[in-house]
């Protein structure tokens, strides 16, 4: 008979790819894990690994042990849910995916509240300039700029946010403001790596500049992958930058500028693994973003400089329908 802890061994490796992530995540020693699943491999007298310096890779055999293992730990997980909601107790872990600057500037604050709300569940917020890959259990949440495709996902519009050009007021006082897009490419300017940027929905300079002056006039200052950096560039003075108002208008040192012309709306998605989705817990989380980030549209949207914390507000006010990921005609809500 399968050993429960070689199995959530096993899983776990096979999730993380590298032994060292997974010895982190399972609070265990390299060597041992190294020799628990040597030792379970022997058990069962099949290779489930193919190791390599890139990492532990599925073999055929571990691949379909995968598939069990996995339908074992959503039976487990189920169970412990129910089990716990017998007695009114939401516990747990829950990881939650964010894009950085959203994730530090936003999301966190409000899920003050929620840890308020749920003293019994921990919070593992990844804010990273990259996107959350739940695939591969990186995460049981993960919140977007651009709709996941993959099926098995349930996949929500989270929110509307918007962008605008702000350059710091002791820049503005130095060098002044371009008062036509035209201008724009005669100042320094601060964004991203072009080759690193995770997602084309963060390429906002290149529309508003022409594409002689991108080769031949336009200077960057300084680019980053971090839109915090590129805030704090902006703030002291380094050049004019496209930033989310969520993180520019509670700042009095920051400008508004070319504000007729340069206005840009993007989306935020939540997304979950439909087995994750189930999970009492994960629907809390997933029903309480929904229902402070209505709160906040015209922070996000740059008509208020103050988020709103829902410390009162009951997430039932705010309920509506998801959207499986099986169903990418319907409109995101």
């Amino acid at each position: 008979m399968l050993d429960w802890h070689d199995i959530q061994i096993f899983l776990e490796v096979a999730r993380s790819r590298r032994l060292t992530d997974a010895a982190r995540r399972l609070g265990l020693d390299h060597s041992t894990l190294s020799r628990r699943t040597r030792r379970f491999e022997q058990q069962l007298n099949t290779q489930l690994f193919e190791r390599s310096t890139h990492g532990y890779h599925l073999t055929e055999a571990g691949q379909q042990l995968l598939a069990y293992a996995e339908e074992m730990a959503r039976h487990a997980e189920e169970a412990g849910e129910n089990l716990s909601n017998k007695n009114h107790q939401v516990s747990g872990q829950i990881r939650l995916g964010v894009t950085e600057g959203f994730g530090t500037w936003v999301i966190a604050p409000l899920l003050s509240a929620f840890c308020r709300r749920h003293p019994g569940i921990t919070l593992d917020i990844l804010a990273l300039p990259r996107v959350v890959n739940l695939s591969r259990h990186e995460a049981d949440l993960a919140i977007t700029i651009e709709r996941p495709v993959s099926p098995g996902l349930v996949i929500s519009r989270l929110c509307d946010y918007r962008l605008r050009l702000y350059a710091s007021q002791d820049y503005l006082a130095g060098h002044g403001a371009p008062t036509t897009l035209a201008a724009l490419a005669r100042h320094p300017l601060v964004g991203y790596v072009d080759d690193l940027i995770f997602s084309d929905q963060l390429s906002y300079l290149d529309p508003l500049l022409p594409a002689s002056s991108l080769s031949e006039e336009a200077h960057f200052s300084i680019r980053s992958t971090s839109v915090t950096t590129q805030y704090s560039a902006t703030l002291h003075g380094a050049g004019l930058a496209v930033l989310p108002c969520f993180m520019a208008e509670p700042t009095a040192s920051l400008v508004r500028v070319l504000e007729d012309e340069v206005t840009v709306t993007r989306q935020f998605w939540i997304t979950a693994r439909q087995e994750q989705r189930r999970l009492a817990r994960v629907r809390l989380l997933w029903d309480f973003l929904r229902e402070a980030l209505k709160l906040n549209r015209d922070f996000l949207m740059g008509d208020s400089a103050t988020l709103v914390i829902p410390e009162h507000v009951s997430a039932a006010e705010f309920s509506a329908p998801d959207q499986p990921g099986s169903q990418p005609g319907l409109p995101g809500q």
